[in-house]
């Protein structure tokens, strides 16, 4: 009978063992005891831990989860102390302890900085909003660079004449408005990234948890800051201090995040791994990202700037580079029949179309222009396509982009659409398997277009 009586072995989400159940027989017939173990129980400081992190920690959650929490940790005590400073210069500035302040000033002050401040929030999403989620590592810095500088206006404004300070700190509120809207974005998908069990509501509890521990902790070492610290002197050089660590401490906590989706820059730097017949892994990738760069830019693998590309475009811009003018006007043009025949066949072929631009700088334009049915693997093959004319347009030394040679065009048109085509068909499986998602497409930040040939 022992060795039909069952064992139970019961664990949590992490898959640690919460407790063992052994089933053994007595002595009267048919009768069996069933006993219960419990581990070693976990020390205070483990239960408190647990408190504040995702359930099934560390197995629910990407490895740069840590390190990216201390430091964003780090750089929010240090953003409540300068809070609080930047707080009591605006109480100055408002007329507190002043005899002849007016509570309708700071009334009409208060309208001012919310109005400026949610005007601005609109105007930020509707320029920016579908580049926070492929670019969240930058605009999450960009964020709390906003918020410095409001720190610092804030702190300036007792020193500025009365009749600026609306417009100070209105401006301050404004750039506070921006890094909210901002933060909060990039933070949705960081906190999107760190999540591995599909727990993103649980991750961000606990987040704010974490938060909530931090900002108490931050008021209460900012109130003896502030009982330290009174003298101007002593005030710019606290604040300069803060906002160095806590800037600092923000780009090492972006730095740390391992983003596994490719967007522009993320795609040129696999691309230029690929070409040397390396798959990079994300990791590897990071560490070469730059924090902040500019849109839509084509480097070289030495870091050059080959140009500029747009992805999404509407169909207008290639056919715009193929038209010649006979009355100027916006709803019209004129172009080759035999232009645009090749156009007709290459979006036949191709889920997308890559054409260069009339140039009007020193540096070559691109714009892709997508199919209705483009997958995200269309998109990267796209950009890669227009990293690949970039390099060998600047081989052919023939200089600036213009249709009057349309000949070499069409060549290195055709010889890069093939390139980029091979490259995502060799190493779609390696890059998936070195950890990359190809299904995520991150290389559009602007609004859409997607065309159909009827």
């Amino acid at each position: 009978m022992a060795n039909d009586l069952p064992r139970f072995i019961e664990t949590d989400e992490a898959g640690n063992v919460t407790a063992t159940y052994v089933a053994s027989p007595t002595s009267s017939d048919g009768v069996c005891r069933v006993d219960v173990i419990h581990p070693a129980t976990k020390a205070p400081w483990q239960r408190l831990l647990d408190i504040f992190l995702p359930a099934g920690f560390p197995h629910s959650v990407t490895v740069d989860y840590v390190e990216y929490q201390i430091y964003d940790s780090l750089q929010a005590f240090s953003s409540n102390i300068v809070g609080l400073l930047s707080s009591r210069a605006v109480l100055l500035s408002v007329g507190v302890g002043d005899a002849d302040a007016s509570p309708t000033y700071a009334l009409l002050l208060h309208i001012a900085q919310e109005s400026l401040g949610r005007i601005g929030t609109i105007a930020f999403v509707a320029l920016y909003g579908t580049a926070l989620e492929p670019e969240c590592k930058m605009y999450r810095l960009l964020a709390d660079v906003f918020n410095d500088f409001a720190f610092v206006l804030d702190c300036l404004s007792p020193a500025i004449p009365k009749y600026l300070r609306v417009v100070t700190l209105s401006f301050s509120s404004l750039l506070k408005a921006l890094c909210g809207v901002a933060a909060g974005s990039a933070k949705a998908s960081l906190s999107a990234h760190f999540a591995q069990w599909g727990n993103l509501g649980e991750l961000n509890a606990k987040d704010s948890s974490q938060e909530t521990v931090i900002s108490l902790l931050g008021m209460w070492v900012g109130s003896l800051v502030l009982s330290w610290v009174r003298t101007p002197q002593a005030t710019w050089t606290t604040l300069i201090l803060l906002l160095a660590i806590h800037l600092e401490t923000n780009r090492r906590a972006v730095r740390a995040v391992v983003m596994r989706t490719l967007n522009r820059q993320r795609a040129t730097l696999v691309f230029h791994h690929l070409q040397r017949g390396h798959v990079p892994t994300p990791e590897e990738v990071s560490k070469q990202e730059r924090i902040f760069e500019r849109g839509g830019v084509l480097r070289s693998a030495d870091g050059q700037t080959l140009g500029f590309c747009a992805v999404g475009m509407p169909l207008r811009d290639p056919l715009w580079s193929l038209a010649f003018w006979d009355k100027p006007g916006r709803n019209a043009m004129q172009t080759s029949a035999k232009w645009l025949k090749k156009l007709v066949s290459t979006m036949a072929e191709s889920p997308y179309v890559l054409m260069p631009l009339e140039q009007s700088s020193k540096h070559m334009q691109l714009s892709i222009t997508l199919r209705k049915d483009a997958t995200s693997g269309a998109a990267i093959e796209a950009w890669w396509q227009a990293l690949a004319f970039a390099e060998g347009w600047r081989a052919t030394k023939l200089g600036h982009v213009t249709f009057t040679i349309e000949p070499q065009i069409w060549s290195v048109l055709d010889a890069s659409a093939k390139s980029a085509r091979a490259l995502l068909e060799r190493h779609r499986r390696p890059l998936v398997e070195a950890g990359w998602n190809l299904d995520n497409n991150a290389l559009e930040t602007g609004q859409s277009r997607r065309v159909r040939i009827e």
